[in-house]
């Protein structure tokens, strides 16, 4: 479990005699055996800028920064899999924020790369190696053609192939969960935002939200689209926009209309969900499934993340139960950090909240942020720190009817059909 280290010029090596240490919270910490995968397909290994690798000694367990100009490597993982430990490092210049993606330790063991992960969710559908670009680029140009003056269609190409989306990709090769972007606009102020960043925030946004408000037309084209399987999912609300909830009109007349014309597939919905009348208005017009985006279920955690204009957790939780009961098929987009989601006071938090509003499924995702940035925004731990494998072992024995997974599923079909 040898440290995985990186030079000037990004060529990676592992140390002959320091081990790999991974980080929980603000504490460097030995990783076990057990804690440990292989370097998953579809993975990308990235240097930390501004970063000094630091392994441990096995003679004397103590921690040692690596000398030289070297910085730490981490892994950023593919959906279906949960980072255990972020990488282990010392910053060399704590002004500058690392880029928002979501770091994993990584070691060298066995004459291969190893990360702090489980799989909690089977990865073949978000694994980037099975996504043909060349099909996607066909895909393109094919809807170009069928629909020039749609606009969405042409922000979500460059999504596509600029970016390399997996969710936009789905909607140009029409398969399994593709976008429909439709909010310039959002009610949240997210730290971390992927989409905006005021130009005092430190952090480089490593996308570019839309900057116009979609027509109906142009939405329902999409969706018509894309839901011609019954497995099919077409969704609102995606890393390049806002909060969809505020437009609600909108995306009320677009499903109207589609389902007016063919039943096929699933709507869904990724939202902050605190919106509750415009949330309501939604689940009414026919929506399927639902994905709420969290970081916490107590209360000063989550308002020192996501920063809410006129909404509070309240309003969230009572979204969320609404569609529940409407029988729409609800899970949390559930933002998690190793350190701090694995705390008792987060852990029995949760547990509550998704007892009181019917969750079906908890979508495990790796936050994307700089560590220190975080950990400084947030309150202190209260109680004990359990560990992220141990997490979900709590969750599954607290929540047994509770789905654990990492991205949006479809309803488990029942005799009676949907």
């Amino acid at each position: 479990m040898h440290l995985v280290y990186a030079d000037d010029k990004d060529n990676v090596y592992d140390h002959s005699e320091l081990y790999g240490v991974g980080r929980s919270g603000d504490d460097l910490v030995e990783l076990l055996e057990d804690d440990l995968i292989p370097l998953p397909p579809g993975a990308t290994l990235v240097g930390l800028p501004n970063t000094r690798a630091v392994g441990m000694d096995p003679k004397t367990g103590k921690m040692v920064p690596l000398p030289g100009n070297y910085h730490a490597v981490g892994a950023l993982l593919p959906q279906g899999y949960t980072r255990y430990y972020v990488p282990g490092y010392s910053k060399t210049d704590k002004s500058q924020a690392f880029p928002l993606f979501g770091y994993t330790a990584v070691v060298w063991k066995d004459g291969g790369f190893y990360v702090a992960a489980g799989q909690t969710d089977n990865p073949e559908k978000w694994n980037p190696e099975n996504c043909d670009r060349g099909e996607v680029r066909r895909g393109v140009e094919r809807l170009l053609e069928k629909y020039p003056d749609n606009r969405l269609y042409r922000h979500l190409s460059n999504c596509a192939l600029g970016y390399e989306c997996l969710t936009s990709s789905n909607t140009f090769l029409q398969r399994w969960e593709g976008g429909v972007p439709v909010s310039f606009a959002c009610n949240a102020g997210c730290f971390g935002c992927i989409s905006e960043q005021p130009e005092d925030s430190g952090f480089v946004s490593p996308q570019t939200r839309l900057q116009f408000k979609p027509t109906v037309d142009e939405v329902t084209e999409i969706m018509l689209e894309h839901l011609r399987t019954p497995e099919s999912i077409i969704s609102f609300g995606q890393g390049c926009e806002g909060e969809p909830s505020t437009q609600a009109k909108t995306i009320v007349e677009a499903i109207k209309r589609v389902r007016a014309q063919t039943s096929m597939g699933y709507i869904n919905i990724n939202t902050n969900a605190g919106l509750t009348d415009h949330m309501r208005a939604i689940v009414d017009a026919g929506l399927d499934l639902m994905r709420v985006s969290t970081i916490s279920a107590l209360d000063d955690h989550y308002n020192a993340y996501y920063r809410p204009r006129g909404y509070t957790l309240a309003n969230v939780e009572k979204s969320l139960k609404y569609a529940t009961d409407k029988g729409v098929y609800t899970s949390i987009n559930y933002l998690v950090f190793p350190g701090v989601t694995d705390r008792e006071e987060e852990i029995e938090a949760m547990i509550g909240f998704a007892r009181r509003t019917g969750l079906k499924l908890i979508q495990m995702r790796n936050l994307n942020i700089d560590p220190e940035a975080y950990l400084n925004l947030i309150p202190k731990a209260q109680g004990e720190i359990y560990g992220m494998k141990t997490l979900l072992e709590i969750f599954r024995e607290e929540l047994p009817d509770v789905v654990i997974g990492s991205y949006t599923h479809i309803p488990p079909v029942t005799q009676s059909g949907r």
